[in-house]
């Protein structure tokens, strides 16, 4: 299984929706959201659709008009984001780690793909955009990126 990966588009799309969680004075232009976080503004334009789809975002029309967020930043997850953006947090070959089969001595692998699932939830779940945007990471979550091992490249 290759290493865990963040897709550009989900981490575009995390840092605008920080943007809007953190705005004073919403909504927000696009071009602004794009300038600030240097997204380039086309895929932003996407992203952004795609967060609006999944009712995370919405626009306004008018010289006032842009983005802002659906709910408080303190509702919205990392996770719900990078789902809105990307789908499942996990599969493995497109499909849902629980409804892989496997035999003989890779019979026990589905529970691995399922727990490696629920570590990535265990943290994407539970760092809201206002955790990010206020510095206040969850103790459990700054606990596994303080460990000794957490920068080890591998």
């Amino acid at each position: 299984m290759p290493p865990v990966r963040i897709s550009a588009k989900a981490d575009y799309a995390v840092r605008a929706a920080l943007e809007l969680a953190a705005a004073s004075d919403p909504p927000m232009k696009g071009e602004r959201l794009a300038e600030a976080q240097g997204i380039p503004l086309k895929f932003l334009e996407n992203i952004l659709g795609d967060l609006r789809q999944a009712g995370l975002v919405v626009s306004q029309r008018g010289p006032e008009g842009g983005y802002r967020l659906e709910r408080p930043g303190s509702e919205i997850s990392v996770a719900d984001i990078i789902r809105a953006v990307d789908g499942p947090l996990a599969s493995v070959r497109g499909e849902r780690p629980e409804s892989m089969t496997y035999e003989g001595p890779a019979e026990q692998l589905a529970p691995v793909w399922i727990a490696l699932r629920a570590s990535v939830r265990a943290v994407l779940e539970h760092v809201t955009l206002q955790d990010v945007v206020d510095g206040k990471i969850p103790r459990e979550v700054a606990k596994l990126a303080s460990a000794p091992d957490a920068l080890r490249r591998r």
